[in-house]
């Protein structure tokens, strides 16, 4: 099942199903509370794709595929370093930019790059969930964008400007509930052109284990993400580069960079 956070010409906000790709049964409530169907459809043409959801917690796993890591310290002159264990982060849902708008890149930046990354959405309340459950607080999947200023990452004390500026963390374009991670493959392309390709569940340490270790210390809501981390190298992005982030089985988001 498909859902999609949309609003159509004249009205509201609201949630859907999308239904053979290009119909959206409209329904009253959200995938996190109880809903009910209005009698409305919309054609998926002609609404504006929003953010799937706001998330109440933004979590975000980093440096989470052993090339990328590989590569970020060849970048960076640094030894590589593979995290001994499933290690959290956060970020601001102030940068959230839907399917098909723009990110904007402040006029001192000097080194954007994407990173194609697969979203898990919570769809209840967890605390202390093993390995083996961990998977039952997932409500379903989406694709996102955790566009990084390198130089800013490089010299912040925090990532707050590299990884949080306004527009820097495209999340779309819905949330898939059925999706098989074994057999998916993320895809990013900058301009049409393919620039990084990788099995999307080849991560250094998956999505049950980071579940169960954060369960551990905090409860998980309905409502909050955790953005997985990427793989490959990310080439520099300016204005008028469109990035597409596809996932096998989730869809394709993409948006356009523009100058500020």
């Amino acid at each position: 099942m498909r859902w999609i956070h949309f609003s159509a010409p004249g009205a509201a906000a609201a949630y859907g199903i999308l239904e053979a790709d290009d119909r959206i049964r409209e329904v009253r409530g959200t995938p996190f509370g109880t809903h009910e169907p209005t009698g409305r459809t919309h054609r998926l043409a002609d609404v504006k794709i929003q953010v799937p959801l706001v998330p109440r917690t933004f979590y975000a796993a980093g440096l989470n595929y052993v090339k990328h890591i590989r590569e970020y310290a060849e970048q960076t002159g640094n030894p590589v370093a593979i995290p001994p264990q499933a290690d959290i982060g956060y970020r601001a849902v102030n940068a959230l930019v839907a399917h098909e708008e723009a990110v904007v890149i402040p006029p001192d930046a000097q080194q954007v790059e994407y990173e194609g990354e697969l979203v898990v959405v919570i769809g209840r309340e967890a605390k202390g969930l093993s390995e083996a459950d961990a998977l039952s607080c997932v409500l379903g999947y989406t694709i996102g964008n955790d566009v990084s200023e390198r130089l800013w990452q490089a010299s912040d004390r925090t990532f707050w400007r590299s990884k949080n500026c306004d527009t820097f963390k495209p999340m779309g374009p819905w949330i898939e509930t059925d999706f098989d991670i074994d057999a998916a493959e993320t895809t990013v392309r900058v301009n049409g052109k393919v620039r990084t390709h990788f099995r999307t569940g080849e991560m250094l340490y998956d999505i049950r284990t980071f579940i169960s270790r954060m369960t551990r210390y905090l409860t998980l809501h309905p409502g909050d993400v955790i953005w997985m981390g990427t793989d490959g190298k990310s080439p520099r992005i300016v204005a008028g580069d469109t990035v597409e982030v596809e996932i096998s089985g989730l869809g394709l988001l993409r948006n356009r960079f523009v100058a500020r």
